[in-house]
């Protein structure tokens, strides 16, 4: 029978016919790339966490477009070079195939064209060796490119090819092998993936390195044999070594990937991406800064670091714990967002509240000598005392007393109210009122929290949350005044005190440290115009981490974060940042803190440059012992002090005090010349009368000797004259403390040289002998 036209379209008719019918009566499969991976992706799309989707694979949806054109081009040659031209099938492959396996008994090569492995990558049942399957397969290949174009066929397979373990698609597998996008694959990276899908276990690169190496160098030769690849690109591309760390190592961000899935699953969101602020870059930077940092710390320590872009609040790096993979660490605990105690972070808050409220300025006299407030006794962290400081000194020194002072005249509720409207709420323990405690951490916070607080110094006041999603709302409160901004964070960033981990560094960082009771939390935080940052250090069961505290541990660990966030952002041009209006730079006179033209020359006994704001230059604070103003008259009589009355030759002068609690530690030239004059005897005040206070046991210029063979001298001493309490200070450092007032007191010394031991009492009177130890 002779074959004609209408004989072939009815055969092409009846076959289109069966394949509708099957289609039909057989759809296809969903993709399982319909249930895709959950992968929480960087600011720039790099994959930081993914979890499997509802079949156990990883997947990172993509493109042909996005992928590298090395890949797709070794793809299409290796696997299918008719790709674009075959209605699914290879007839070529097929009979090459058949007479293989008729020569042979089994099946040599299957003749799959790359639809052929999309459709056993949908329908599990296509996917074996057998006869029937790969008639099924066929048919499903058929279906395929009935349903879709060429490029979408060749999508599903860049999604669904199987890569090794629970990951699918070119994609995830280069993010995880590899460490990069597939876009940006080299000709050696493409080939390993391209033969990858063969033996997805036996040829992966993380455990099988020679095999996948072997598989791509095959890949590599038929490229250059084919002609598509020249000699020279292949012998290089051979050099490349294989290796592939383990899966987990590739995780970035890890604790804030789960914290976001942990927020999508609580609001019903089933999206396939999280998208994140995060720059994978300096993630990866910060990750390694503080797992080298690891080495020097106890076993159980775990650190945290944040970054936020002081310009839209987005969080750029994110570190809740420092080894994701270490339980003995914490490694599953969030400490950005654990509630701690924040130390002595928040001073720099309190002194810009203090400047608003016009109780100082930067050089208001403060004092820093022991006091008692209310039953409160705060100390020093070197438990020592410097007398007379400025509001510089007292916040870049980080001083107990004159903080607890200056909270005690602002007042702790209004202080943690404030706090609270910026977004920095402190936690405090059960039933309890905020208290002075809370400026030495008394209550609780967290580094996410403190770090969108101090972002206000570089905002002009404004405070803001860190936003760790493009899409999160923006929401700020004003913490201070654009002008206390500023003079604070110049306090913090000029000081420089001695240790000070920027003063070489040639960096322009506003800094704070804190240390919380008992070593639990060693503290850093960092500002410039860019970035505000932040890191901590300690046990997250909150057991104590002896030897560390803010300033040898935290702080040298911010500046080298410092250092990674790039010359760019951290070092800052050392031309003057713009002042605002509202300041100025004024002189003023101690002790009475007012400006040095509204002061009498002879009552301004040390001059000192002040940052003032909104033309206020505020007197120093009221004295709490001797209430009145610091000046005062003064008779003098033949050169000596008298009470009006006493003398009635005396003459009226106007001299000047300081503070009574500064009065053990000034010198005799530091006092009006006035004050330094001695009373006649009669005439002295009812006040001095009743200072009697004097140490009995050591006699001033006294040279003490150890005994043979040793190192100090143990003497017994006793305060006599003393009410409410007494306080012991050896070269200004606390030395003991009594309620007691008569109560013997042991001293200890040790070292060689001049030593001052003072006394105090409740009441402000002091006695101090100044005596010598020999060597």
């Amino acid at each position: 029978m002779r074959i004609t036209r209408r004989h072939i379209e009815l055969t092409l008719a009846g076959l289109l016919a069966v394949v509708l019918v099957l289609d039909f009566a057989c759809p296809l499969p969903t993709p399982a790339s319909d249930s895709p991976t959950l992968t929480v992706l960087a600011a720039d799309g790099t994959p930081l966490r993914a979890w499997p989707g509802d079949d156990g694979a990883q997947r990172h949806p993509t493109t042909p477009e996005a992928v590298s054109p090395n890949y797709t081009e070794a793809l299409l040659h290796y696997e299918d070079r008719w790709f674009r031209w075959h209605p699914g099938v290879n007839p070529v492959a097929l009979v090459r195939a058949a007479w293989q396996w008729a020569r042979h008994g089994r099946i040599v090569s299957g003749g799959s064209t790359l639809t052929m492995q999309v459709a056993r990558l949908v329908d599990e049942r296509a996917a074996g060796r057998t006869i029937p399957a790969k008639l099924r397969q066929i048919a499903r290949a058929l279906q395929l490119e009935l349903h879709c174009s060429k490029q979408e066929i060749l999508t599903l397979y860049l999604n669904l090819a199987p890569m090794g373990g629970p990951l699918e698609g070119v994609e995830t597998a280069s993010r995880a092998y590899l460490g990069k996008g597939a876009a940006d694959l080299s000709k050696a990276e493409a080939a390993l993936l391209v033969a990858l899908p063969q033996s997805p276990t036996r040829l992966r690169p993380d455990r099988a390195v020679a095999a996948a190496q072997t598989a791509r160098d095959k890949v590599l030769t038929r490229m250059q044999t084919l002609g598509i690849w020249s000699a020279a690109d292949v012998a290089d591309a051979k050099q490349e070594r294989v290796f592939a760390p383990p899966l987990r190592a590739r995780w970035l961000a890890p604790l804030a990937a789960e914290r976001l899935r942990q927020d999508a699953k609580r609001h019903g969101q089933t999206a396939a991406t999280i998208q994140t602020t995060l720059d994978a870059g300096l993630q990866a930077r910060l990750e390694q800064l503080l797992t080298d940092r690891l080495n020097s710390l106890p076993d159980a320590v775990s650190l945290a670091a944040l970054v936020v872009d002081n310009r839209t609040l987005e969080v750029r790096g994110y570190v809740g714990s420092a080894d994701f993979t270490d339980a003995r660490r914490g490694a599953h605990v969030d400490m950005v967002r654990a509630k701690r105690s924040p130390g002595s972070t928040l001073k720099p808050f309190l002194y810009g509240m203090a400047l608003d409220e016009g109780l100082i300025h930067s050089e208001s006299l403060l004092i820093d000598a022991p006091q008692n407030f209310g039953g409160y006794a705060p100390g020093n962290f070197q438990a020592d005392f410097s007398g007379p400081v400025s509001v510089s000194e007292a916040l870049q020194r980080s001083l107990n007393v004159p903080a607890v002072d200056l909270l005690d005249r602002l007042g702790p509720e209004r202080f943690a109210g404030r706090l609270r409207h910026a977004g920095l709420r402190l936690r405090m323990p059960a039933n309890a009122a905020p208290n002075l405690s809370l400026i030495l951490g008394g209550g609780s916070t967290s580094l996410e929290e403190l770090v969108g607080a101090y972002t206000a110094l570089a905002r002009g006041g404004i405070a803001a949350r860190p936003r760790l999603m493009p899409d999160e709302p923006l929401k700020e409160a004003r913490l201070m005044s654009e002008g206390a901004a500023y003079i604070v964070r110049e306090i913090l960033e000029n000081g420089g005190r001695p240790g000070s981990p920027f003063r070489e560094s040639g960096q322009r960082v506003a800094w704070k440290t804190g240390t919380s009771f008992g070593f639990r939390d060693a503290w850093a935080l960092g500002v410039t115009d860019r970035y505000t940052f932040g890191v901590w250090i300690g046990r997250p069961d909150g057991t104590p981490n002896p030897g560390h505290f803010g300033a040898n541990s935290a702080a040298p660990l911010l500046r080298d974060l410092a250092a990674a966030l790039g010359p760019d952002e951290a070092r800052q041009q050392l031309a003057p940042r713009r002042r605002p209006d509202s300041v100025a730079a004024v002189p003023i006179c101690w002790p009475m803190g007012l400006a040095e033209a509204a002061t009498e020359p002879a009552l301004c006994l040390q001059r000192r440059i002040a940052w003032t704001l909104d033309g206020a230059v505020p007197p120093t604070l009221p004295d709490r012992l001797r209430p009145g103003p610091l000046a005062e008259p003064v008779w003098v009589a033949a050169g000596q002090r008298v009470q009006p009355g006493c003398a009635p030759e005396a003459e009226r002068f106007e001299a000047v005090r300081w503070p009574a609690l500064l009065g053990p530690f000034l010198d005799a030239e530091q006092r009006h010349p006035l004050e330094r004059l001695a009373w006649r005897p009669g005439c002295a005040s009812q006040q001095l009368a009743a200072n009697r206070l004097r140490v009995v046991g050591l006699e001033p210029g006294t040279v003490l000797r150890p005994a043979p063979g040793q190192r100090e001298v143990v003497l017994k001493l006793q305060a006599i004259g003393a009410q409410q309490g007494l306080t012991w200070l050896l070269d200004g450092q606390w030395m003991a403390a009594s309620t007691t007032a008569g109560a013997a007191q042991t001293l200890h010394v040790e070292r060689a040289g001049a030593h001052r031991l003072t006394v105090m009492d409740g009441l402000g009177h002091w006695a101090r002998v100044e005596f010598q130890m020999a060597p």
